[in-house]
Order: structure tokens, then sequence, then C-alpha cells
């Protein structure tokens, strides 16, 4: 008897092919389509692209002639990921949505309804691999990036747990992009051509300054400028980890009021736009935000040592292992390859597992690290682990 799996029908190409691929692999399949947002007064022009989704993944699965239904997971994902996040926008942290959704979402309330249809796995459109092996009778699974580099996705299951990944499969994993839309168009699907989403993960056409806009209340603030040879930068660099991973402390008499903001919530450390300050040689980038004073520490030039930082610190509660036969005893320190944010390419960097938690100490400084972010280490291609960075 074949093996039935829940693929998540996005309405997108990539989950359009990974459900063709089972089919041809032999699986019993049933495609879901996941509702997460039903607000439609944040949608731009009028449009509500859930449905339009909901209606391209129910062409798609007419066409492959596999069972459809649409399971409404608005509730729990408010609760889960839209009040988190807005939560840690105002705390002055920059949560990343897609990963809370693959952990609390797709692998949790959506694997659990998929098992109570019967499945014995479920299925994903996103670009990264799994294998397996056995160790003394255990089964252990790994995560891979996937063969496209630039479409790799396996960031975005950075908090996946053993569990998860036994029950998870990525069909399209082994692929690159234009091969999936080759797939697509030859099979004359809806969705061969349709252009990736660009919004929220949960919003779809919505971009997130225009959505925090909506759920946070505006606030006024001033916007002040740090020099690029600031006495801060001037300091000699310490061997202490705790040091090294540290923020700079800015202070408004540290720098020049340059102009207003409507909310140091609505910013985050790297950020360009929105600023609307003239007058300047080089364009303005965020540096740090203090939400308590509702001040934005701003540095000219995307070279401004404010911007770069050699090391974060993931506290004890935040560290996620996949492989957790891999995870770094107390006084323990290995070299890995990590990234900060999806698409980053992989950074050489020494891991330091202390008593509070991970120091990770970059070979090359980086830029724009930003609280509330996950770093997520790799180990060649196998995604081994993960952390809120502090």
């Amino acid at each position: 008897m074949s093996k039935r799996v829940v693929i998540g029908l996005s309405g997108g190409v990539d989950s359009s092919v990974a459900a063709h691929l089972l089919i041809e692999q032999g699986y019993d399949v049933i495609a879901v389509f996941m509702r997460n947002w039903n607000d439609e007064s944040v949608i731009i022009d009028n449009e509500c692209p859930w449905i339009e989704d909901a209606n391209d993944a129910r062409l798609v699965a007419d066409k492959l002639g596999i069972p459809f239904q649409v399971l409404d997971l608005s509730e729990v994902y408010k609760q889960r990921i839209v009040d988190y996040m807005f939560s840690e926008y105002e705390n002055g942290r920059t949560p990343n949505p897609d990963v809370l959704c693959n952990r609390e979402i797709k692998y949790d309330i959506f694997l659990k309804e998929a098992l109570k249809l019967g499945a014995d796995l479920i299925a994903t459109g996103h670009y990264c691999r799994k294998e397996k092996f056995e160790r003394e009778g255990e089964t252990i699974y790994q995560l891979l990036s996937g063969k496209d580099q630039n479409k790799d996705q396996s960031y975005f299951l950075c908090q996946l747990n053993q569990d998860q990944l036994s029950k998870a499969l990525f069909p399209i994993g082994h692929l690159e992009k234009k091969e999936v839309r080759k797939i697509a168009t030859d099979l004359d699907l809806v969705t061969a051509e349709k252009k990736d989403s660009q919004g929220l993960c949960f919003i779809g056409k919505v971009k997130l300054p225009i959505f925090l806009q909506q759920q946070l209340a505006p606030k006024k603030g001033r916007i002040v400028e740090i020099p690029f040879d600031s006495a801060l930068y001037q300091k000699e660099k310490s061997t202490e980890l705790s040091e090294i991973s540290n923020t700079f402390h800015y202070q408004s008499q540290n720098g020049e009021v340059v102009g207003e903001h409507d909310g140091a919530h609505f910013f985050t450390i790297g950020q360009r736009k929105g600023l609307a300050v003239g007058g300047k040689k080089e364009p303005l980038f965020v540096l740090q935000t203090d939400i308590g004073e509702n001040i934005i520490y701003v540095g000219e030039g995307k070279g401004h040592p404010g911007l770069y930082r050699k090391g974060l610190f993931v506290e004890e509660s935040e560290l996620h292992w996949i492989r957790t036969d891999c995870a770094l005893t107390i006084g323990e320190s290995k070299e890995y390859h990590c990234r900060i944010r999806y698409r980053q390419k992989l950074e050489k960097a020494i891991l330091h597992r202390k008593k509070e938690g991970l120091y990770i100490i970059f070979e090359n400084d980086q830029r724009g690290i930003a609280k509330g972010q996950f770093a997520a280490w790799y180990n060649g291609e196998e995604l081994l682990g993960s952390g809120v960075i502090s």
C-alpha cells in the first residue's frame, strides 16, 4: 500500500511541481491549502492574494487529479506568529516570521492536521534536501541546503527538530528553479509562470512597513546621526567574548539630530528606506534603535563602522540544535559556517558554548546583525542548528 503524503499546496509553482513529483514517485497524495490570514484591511489595491492562491492551488490539484481542501489556520497563526511579530517590533527586535511559520505552523499545526488525514509524511515546496543515516540503531535525519544555491531555503527551516524532519519531504530540493518552471510548463500548470511571492509569508502582496504602520501606533521621535569617526569606534578591541558580541551603546549626545521619525519600532538595523533625511552625500543607514527613548541612531554610508560587528550572542534558552548529537558542550568551541539572514553567503565563524549561551565570533565583520533574527550554522551543506540573536 502506498504511503500517504499531504502536501501544502500554496498556489505557487514550487509546491505545484513538488506535488507532481510525489505522484510520479507513487505516493498517495492529498493537497491542502493553508489559509493563514483573513484580515483583508491590509491588502494593497483591494487585492486578496489568498483567494487567488487558493484558486490556483485548486486548479493544480484538479489538473494533477488529487484531492484538495482548504485548511483555515488563521486563528492559530495570529496567536503564534502575528502577535509575536508585533511584540518583537515593539521591543526593538527584528523577528523572522518565515522561520516561525515553518516551526509553529507548517511543521507543527499543519503536520498534526495531516496526520489526522492519515498521512505518513508531509511535503512542501522548499528548496532544501533531507538525508538520513543509522547510528547504533537510531535514525538521524539531516537537513541539507538545496541544489540551487540561489534559491536554497534551508535557513527558513533552521528551527525544525528531528521528529519534524522525520515526517518531512522536500521533493524539489534536488532541482534548480529553471528546471521546476520547465516541468510546470510541460505539464501546462496554471502556476508555471507565476511570480514568486515578495511580501510577508502570510499576507502576500503587503510589504512589512505598510503592515506595521497599520497595526502599531506612530510615535514621533528624533533621528540622531553618529559620525563615521566617533570616539565610540576608536576604543581598543577586546578579546572578551561578551565584549566582542556586544552592540554599541549610543546616547543622543554622541551625535547630531538630523531629522524626525514616526516610531523607532518601525525600523530595524541596516535599514535605509523610510528615513527621509536629505542633504547627505551618501545614504543614511539605521545603526540602532532605542525603543525606550524612541530614538533612531543612523550613520552615513554603507561602510559606516556602526553597521559592523564581529560577533553575536545566543542565550541558552534560545539555542536550538537540529542535530542534537552535534551539540557543543559547555566550554567547547568549534569552527562552522554561519549566516544571519536568508540568502547571505555562509561566513566562517567559531562557535563558543558557555554556560550562559553561545557566542559566535566571525572571521570577518558582519553587517547589520539584528536582535531577534536567527543565526544558523552549517557543516558543509548540512544545517546543524540555529538560535535567536540577543
